[in-house]
C-alpha cells in the first residue's frame, strides 16, 4: 500500500467525498482540494502518489492544473474526471500527459481499477523510466530464447526497460501499435522476464476465427456440447494455466464474447462450452491491437469495463518510421537470419540500396522490412543487394514500383547523375522497360517460385501476399495458358 496520499480535486463536495470514501475504504490515504489554484499550492508543498482532478472547474480548469503538475513532475500520474467525456477531450488530456480519464457519473469499480492501474504503472521501483544515474543499456540487440527484439533506438530501449519492470507484476497489459511493429515479440519479452518464464505462452488471434469457434478455442468445450464434439477439449486459457495468454487483435472480438472475457478477468475462472462447473485459471493476459481503442469504446464497439480491465498497463511500440536509426541494424539482422535459413551466402547492401530503404515509408513496419530483405536476398547475385533487387510493392515518395522495375533492367544514370547501375545477369528477371505491370508481376512471381523450389507458402511470404492471393494468381495464369506446374512445382 502507498504511503503518500492521493490528491482529489473537484469543485463538487459530493463528488470529492464519494471518491475520498471509496479510496479510504480500500486503505488509500487521501487529501482533498476544492479548486485547481488550491490544489497546485498543496501539490507544491506535499508529495502525492497521484492526482485525480475534475476537468471543468471555475477559475482554473483541470486541464490547466494537469499542465502545471506535468511541468513540476512529468512522471506524476494524473487521472482526469469529466461529465463531458469525448474522444477529443480524452486525447487533449492525454496529449498533455494525463494517465487516463474517467466519465461522470463515476462507476466506482472502474474508478478503483483505474487508480490501481495508475499506481501499478509507477512500477516496483516507483518509476517506469530509468532513473538518473542508473546504467542504461548499451547493447542494440536483446535476445530471448528464439525470439529477438533488435534495436539501438533509445525510445525502444526505454520501452524495454518499462516492459521488464512491469513483467514482475500480474497486471494485464494492452499493447496498442501499428501492424508489423512487433507486438507479439514484446509480449514474449514480458513473459520471458516474468516469474512465469518457462511456463506456457499461448497466443490466440482473435480476428482469425468466427465468434462461435473463438469461444470454443478460448474456453474449451465438453464432450457432446455440439455436433462434432466427440471428446473434451482444453481451451487456450486452460493451456496457458500458470503462464501467459496473448490475445492478439483483441479489438476484433465480438461484444457477447467480450462479456465472457470480462468475467474471466474478474473471477479468474472459465466456463467451458457445455460445461456445468467453472474452472479456476491462473493466467497473465497480454492483449494487442492496431486500432484506436478509445474510439471503439466511444462508438460502442468495445466494452468500456473490459477496456479498463485490459488497459492496466498500456504500452505502445513506435512505428519503424519513428525509429529509423534502427534500420541498418534490422537490415543486418534479417540478412544474417535469412542467409542462414536459406543457406545462402550473405550479401552486402549497396549505399544506394540503403538510401532507398531509408526513404521508404514502411507502412508495414518491421514485418514489411523483413519481407523486403528476404526477397532481395533471394533475387540478388549473392554478393551485393542493389536497388533493383528490392522490388517494393507500394509507392516510395515519388518513386513507384514501375520506376524500380525500370531501374532493374536499364543502365541509365539517375536523375541526379549518379553512377550507372549495371544489369546483373544473375538477377535479371526478364522485365523490360514498357512492360505492363501485370506482366512484370507475373515474371516476379515465377522467379520467386523458382528461387523457393516451387514452395508456394514461402514464395507468398517473400512476395508479401497471402497464399490465397498467390493461388488465385496462379489459377489466373493457368487459365491464360501458362504451364503452372512447371513454374511452381510442389
Amino acid at each position: 500500500m502507498i504511503s503518500n496520499p492521493i490528491l482529489i480535486v473537484d469543485d463538487e463536495v459530493e463528488m470529492r467525498i464519494a471518491m475520498s470514501e471509496t479510496l479510504k475504504h480500500c486503505g488509500y490515504p487521501v487529501e482533498l482540494s476544492h479548486n485547481a489554484i488550491d490544489a497546485l499550492k498543496k501539490y507544491k508543498e506535499n508529495d502525492y502518489s497521484m492526482v485525480i482532478t475534475d476537468m471543468t472547474m471555475p477559475k482554473r480548469s483541470g486541464l490547466e492544473l494537469l499542465k502545471d503538475i506535468k511541468r513540476l513532475d512529468s512522471a506524476k500520474p494524473v487521472i482526469m474526471a469529466t461529465a463531458y467525456a469525448t474522444v477529443e477531450t480524452a486525447v487533449e488530456a492525454m496529449k498533455h500527459g494525463a494517465f487516463d480519464y474517467i466519465k461522470k457519473p463515476i462507476d466506482f469499480d472502474s474508478f478503483l481499477f483505474l487508480v490501481e492501474r495508475a499506481l501499478a504503472f509507477k512500477g516496483h521501483t516507483g518509476s517506469m523510466v530509468p532513473l538518473e544515474g542508473e546504467p542504461k543499456p548499451v547493447k542494440g540487440r536483446v535476445t530471448e530464447t528464439s525470439k529477438e527484439i533488435v534495436t539501438q533506438n533509445q525510445e525502444m530501449l526505454n520501452l524495454l526497460d518499462v516492459a521488464q519492470n512491469i513483467a514482475k507484476s500480474k497486471a494485464t497489459v494492452l499493447i496498442q501499435s501499428e501492424s508489423g511493429t512487433g507486438k507479439e515479440l514484446l509480449a514474449h519479452y514480458i513473459h520471458d522476464h516474468s516469474e512465469r518464464a518457462g511456463k506456457p505462452f499461448v497466443a490466440v488471434n482473435c480476428a482469425a476465427l468466427p465468434d462461435t469457434l473463438l469461444e470454443s478455442e478460448l474456453f474449451g468445450y465438453k464432450k457432446g456440447a455440439f455436433t462434432g464434439a466427440n471428446q473434451d477439449h482444453r481451451g487456450k486459457f486452460e493451456q496457458a494455466h500458470t503462464g501467459t495468454i496473448l490475445l492478439d487483435e483483441i479489438s476484433e472480438m465480438a461484444l457477447p464474447l467480450q462479456a465472457k472475457l470480462l468475467r474471466v478477468l474478474q473471477e479468474h475462472e472459465i466456463d467451458k462450452v457445455g460445461g456445468k462447473e467453472p474452472i479456476q485459471v491462473d493466467v497473465r493476459v497480454v492483449a494487442t491491437t492496431n486500432r484506436g481503442m478509445l474510439e471503439m469504446v466511444e462508438s460502442g464497439k468495445f466494452r468500456e469495463d473490459l477496456y479498463f480491465r485490459l488497459n492496466v498497463i498500456p504500452l505502445a511500440l513506435p512505428a519503424l518510421r519513428e525509429r529509423m536509426d534502427d534500420l541498418p541494424v534490422l537490415v543486418e539482422h534479417f540478412l544474417d537470419k535469412h542467409s542462414r535459413l536459406n543457406k545462402r551466402e550473405r550479401p552486402t547492401v549497396s549505399p544506394e540500396t540503403m538510401a532507398i530503404l531509408r526513404d521508404y515509408r514502411w507502412r508495414g513496419n518491421v514485418r514489411e522490412l523483413e519481407n523486403v530483405v528476404e526477397r532481395a536476398l533471394l533475387l540478388c547475385d549473392g554478393k551485393e543487394i542493389k536497388p533493383h533487387n528490392l522490388l517494393m510493392h507500394s509507392q516510395m515518395g515519388k518513386q513507384s514500383i514501375n520506376q524500380d522495375l525500370a531501374r532493374a533492367t536499364t543502365s541509365q544514370p539517375t536523375s541526379e547523375g549518379a553512377e550507372e547501375i549495371p544489369e546483373s545477369k544473375d538477377s535479371a528477371l526478364g522485365i523490360e522497360v514498357g512492360m505492363s505491370m501485370k506482366e512484370a508481376e507475373k515474371k516476379l512471381i515465377f522467379e520467386t517460385l523458382r528461387e523457393t523450389g516451387g514452395n508456394r507458402t514461402k514464395a507468398a511470404k517473400i512476395l508479401g501476399i497471402s497464399i490465397r492471393t498467390l493461388r488465385n494468381k496462379l489459377n489466373e495464369y493457368r487459365a491464360e495458358g501458362e504451364d503452372i506446374e512447371v513454374e511452381a512445382e510442389n
